[in-house]
């Protein structure tokens, strides 16, 4: 077995495996991406490039945010490749689990303890989620009017949802004080947690770049967006545009698909509808959108990906 072992070149199939799965949501949804592509045809190019910059200023402000969270130095041009590639691999496994095994990887890799990676990890997704609920109520107290937010759901459906959610919060809360095994884990890791926030913000430099990079990721995401839908001419003015886009995120942040793919699609038509724009012209936004910030750098951020395995970045 120890023979076989060493005769498996695990590295190189796991340079290739992000490439593989690649293909598969793309034969999937290949239907999808050939209507978006014809309606990129006909849409005003300067406002595309401008939504393809936005996209790739993501990564930087999410390198930022992520150096922010930890108290060592990272190397930067690797950090920011770990970026582009962990993008890759969020659209391949659900709720973010692709991102963070990326760069939880690439953290331990760099000398940072495996405990204070996690709690790193933690503090860079609590600052975004912050980040992206607070720039959401700012627009929505700037534009009261930019969309209804109940249409964002199924009529009848809300009422059930946070139920659920509430019973699954209690359930969990009274799982982690009641049981020994789970108790004693959770409260070494807020321990961890709450000193890694501690030391952070003691630096300004490091908080800055955490709550910059947490505040600038989202807002970056709602100007693609809002650019897309200045290219294809949709009728809702870019500010609504970027409300829409934040109360449909938040709103599918629950549902575990991977990238969001399918889920993030339909609340994002939705949320465009209501904010004024036409079905039509709302979901050929949206087809474009997911294009430029999710198709078109998944095999580039696929290769990247495995490029850092090879070279023992992660």
């Amino acid at each position: 077995m120890g023979r076989l072992g060493r005769r498996v070149p695990v590295r190189q199939i796991l340079c290739l495996l992000p490439v593989a799965l690649v293909a598969v949501p793309a034969v999937r949804h290949r239907d999808v991406l050939a209507d978006g592509f014809r309606h990129l045809a006909h849409a005003q190019w300067p406002w595309l490039l401008a939504a393809g910059g936005a996209t790739c200023l993501t990564w930087v402000a999410a390198a930022v945010g992520r150096q922010g969270a930890v108290v060592e130095r990272l190397p930067g041009l690797r950090l920011l490749a770990t970026q582009f590639a962990a993008g890759a691999a969020n659209h391949l496994l659900p709720t973010g689990l692709g991102a963070g095994a990326v760069n939880l990887r690439f953290l331990t890799v760099c000398g940072v303890p495996l405990a204070r990676s996690s709690a790193a990890l933690a503090l860079f997704l609590l600052a975004e989620g912050v980040a992206r609920v607070g720039l959401l109520a700012v627009l929505l107290l700037a534009f009261p009017h930019a969309l209804r937010l109940g249409t964002l759901l199924p009529e009848g459906v809300s009422g059930p949802l946070l139920f659920g959610l509430g019973v699954g919060a209690v359930a969990a809360v009274a799982v982690a004080l009641l049981v020994r095994r789970v108790r004693e884990p959770v409260l070494r890791f807020a321990h961890t947690a709450l000193g890694e926030a501690r030391s952070v913000h003691t630096r300004p430099a490091r908080a800055l770049a955490l709550w910059g990079g947490s505040f600038a990721f989202p807002a970056l995401q709602a100007a693609g967006l809002a650019a897309v839908g200045t290219a294809l001419d949709l009728p809702v003015p870019p500010a609504h545009m970027a409300v829409a886009y934040l109360a449909a995120t938040v709103a599918v942040a629950l549902v575990p698909t991977p990238g969001g793919i399918g889920s993030v699609e339909a609340a994002l038509i939705v949320a465009l509808v209501a904010a004024g724009g036409p079905v039509t012209v709302a979901t050929a936004v949206v087809l474009a959108y997911r294009i430029i910030t999710v198709w078109v750098p998944l095999v580039p951020g696929a290769l990247t990906l495995g490029a850092l395995v090879r070279l023992k970045v992660i």
